[in-house]
């Protein structure tokens, strides 16, 4: 066994190990932990695939950016997961149909009739560059695609910011340059009233 294949084997048994973890185990902030470990292990076996810029983006975006936000709410949030708990058993037949159905088409793609003709391609030259290649096919095969993906994260993006800008009538709102041009006559008002005399 060379020591690539041993990487594999390492980095795969890890990343089996640390999906599974996502799944069971009971603290949410664990669970997301256990989630960047798996991102972590799967950006190693992309670059044993010398595919250097994938590995690159599942660092960057995945952990670096949405697993660390998703750790934050998941912590502030601090929710108490023992109800939703409750009524699981109920939905256990659902997930072992769902479950099955998954395993019996992974079976099917991943067969061997798949892979029985499978040969390895000539070694590219030392100055290839997969990223290249890459945004290459991205942007001549596949542009359609890719730009219909940007137009749609362009609307998730423009629906994000009206939700958050709208105003509600039943919400106060400051004025910070009302606020600086107040002056003390405008807001004290001083009243002499009469002293009452206790009979």
């Amino acid at each position: 066994m060379g020591f690539e294949k041993f990487l594999f084997w390492v980095f795969a048994v890890i990343l089996v190990f640390a999906a599974a973890r996502v799944i069971t185990v009971r603290n949410p902030v664990h669970a997301v932990l256990f989630l960047v470990l798996a991102f972590f292990n799967s950006a190693a076996l992309w670059m044993l695939l010398e595919a250097e810029f994938l590995a690159i983006a599942l660092v960057l975006v995945y952990v670096g950016a949405v697993m660390v936000l998703f750790l934050f709410v998941v912590m502030m949030l601090d929710i108490n997961i023992a109800p939703l708990r409750e009524g699981f058993i109920r939905y256990l037949p659902v997930g072992i149909l769902v479950a099955a159905a998954i395993v019996i088409e992974m079976g099917l793609v991943v067969g061997g009739k798949y892979f029985a003709g499978f040969q390895l391609g000539a070694r590219y030259p030392a100055d290839y560059s997969n990223t290249e290649a890459l945004g290459s096919v991205l942007y001549t095969f596949y542009v359609y695609p890719f730009e219909i993906a940007a137009v749609i994260l362009l609307v998730a993006i423009i629906a994000a910011i009206t939700l958050t800008m709208r105003k509600r009538p039943e919400t106060k709102y400051q004025n910070p340059a009302q606020q600086i041009a107040v002056q003390s006559k405008d807001r004290v008002r001083l009243i002499n009233m009469p002293t009452e005399k206790q009979s």
